[in-house]
């Protein structure tokens, strides 16, 4: 095992290490204990060059005060504002970017990583100059050898789909590969790439930011790419994931708001309002879908919203 110089709240001597500085960005939102594995993670990487930002957002757990006590070198900025996945990452990137950083690693807080995920990554990225985007094989943490996400891509009406998803890993993914997004658990973009098309649409807040953030590079013809062999387990969602109405809502909203923005065709538009509207009537009709009603007026909701141009959050339903 390669000794790590984990250094998390100083830049290396970038003039004796040769390797480009990462810096990972883990956002923590009343999670101590996982963003304390995720850390560790990062602390046992063979990669050598890094540090690592912590975003606190407003915890009431003792989140800052514990990750201080094991982490006494990990930066961490106290967020004094709710801006969501997008806004609150923003705030990391922007602080990745002023410390130097040719990558940053935008990570949830809830994911852990074989001790080679990040080296694979810049590896690969730094063998070509044209990729962008890159991103791990990510694993539900439940189910270890099971894929939650292989990368994703957009099916026929732009929806957000997870390659590979709820897949027992036989090796069907093997060499890095082209894809249209990567999952937002575990991002690692170049600098040049924030540098050109920005960070992430704070319109969004949650949800489709990270598809969208990764369409914006490929459209300014940055590559976005998978990296199979380099792994992470992530914690939020499993197999049997349902969820809350608060998701359906966001991402009805801001699918709609990403096949504006990006100028998605006529047949597209009609295919997504045709799946909607059967949805919609589906969770109004039938018994079976009472459950569903929540969701139903979150759907709703959400595209009142975007025809209003509603955006950002947080949204109470």
């Amino acid at each position: 095992m390669a000794t790590s110089t984990y250094s998390a709240g100083r830049t290396p001597d970038r003039t004796a290490v040769k390797e480009p500085l990462v810096v990972s960005v883990v956002l923590n939102s009343n999670r101590c204990p996982d963003t304390l594995q995720c850390l560790e993670s990062l602390s046992a990487s063979s990669y050598r060059t890094q540090r690592a930002i912590v975003l606190d957002n407003a915890s009431t757990d003792g989140s800052v005060e514990r990750i201080r006590a094991r982490f006494p070198a990990v930066e961490i900025i106290e967020l004094t504002e709710n801006r969501g996945y997008a806004g609150n990452n923003n705030v990391g990137i922007a602080a990745a970017l002023a410390r130097g950083a040719d990558w940053i690693f935008v990570l949830n807080e809830d994911v852990v990583f074989d001790q080679d995920c990040l080296e694979r990554l810049v590896e690969i990225g730094e063998s070509d100059p044209t990729i962008g985007v890159l991103g791990p094989m990510v694993y539900h943490h439940d189910e270890p050898g099971v894929i939650q996400s292989a990368g994703g891509a957009l099916g026929p009406h732009w929806e957000s789909v997870h390659l590979g998803v709820n897949e027992t890993d036989t090796g069907q993914f093997r060499d890095p590969h082209p894809v249209r997004w990567i999952s937002g658990c575990g991002i690692l973009v170049r600098r040049a790439v924030v540098e050109q098309v920005g960070g992430i649409d704070e319109r969004y807040f949650l949800y489709w930011e990270e598809t969208e953030w990764c369409l914006r590079a490929a459209r300014a013809g940055w590559r976005i790419v998978h990296v199979p062999k380099a792994k992470l387990w992530h914690k939020g969602v499993q197999r049997n994931y349902r969820p809350a109405p608060y998701v359906t809502y966001y991402s009805t909203r801001n699918r709609f708001l990403t096949l504006a923005k990006h100028g998605a065709p006529l047949r597209v538009w009609l295919g997504a309002c045709l799946q909607v509207a059967r949805t919609v009537v589906s969770w109004t009709v039938r018994p079976k879908w009472r459950s569903m009603r929540a969701h139903r007026h979150a759907m709703c909701r959400g595209c009142t919203d975007f025809l209003l141009r509603r955006w950002g959050g947080p949204v109470k339903l």
